[in-house]
């Protein structure tokens, strides 16, 4: 069985993140005034050769070795649909 993971990876709050900043500058200069904030996020999908529940507790392993920095980021899982 395999199980197809998203990951999001983020800026944890308080942390500058000069790429939203910049896509929030240019959105102005569109006349996209309605758009208060953008935060900037990858996302990673990941197929795993496990049920989801193994699947799961090793995503949160690559995240911890690999995707994310604890000091700086935040990170979500999730079984894709």
């Amino acid at each position: 069985m395999t199980t197809e993971i998203e990951i999001q990876v983020g800026l944890k709050s308080g942390m500058a993140d000069p790429e939203g900043v910049n896509v929030k500058k240019a959105l102005d200069l569109l006349g996209f005034d309605s758009v208060k904030k953008v935060d900037s996020v990858k996302c990673y999908r990941i197929i795993i050769d496990k049920n989801e529940a193994e699947a799961i507790k090793e995503s949160e392993e690559i995240c911890k070795k690999l995707l994310a920095n604890p000091v700086v980021h935040e990170y979500s899982i999730s079984v894709a649909k």
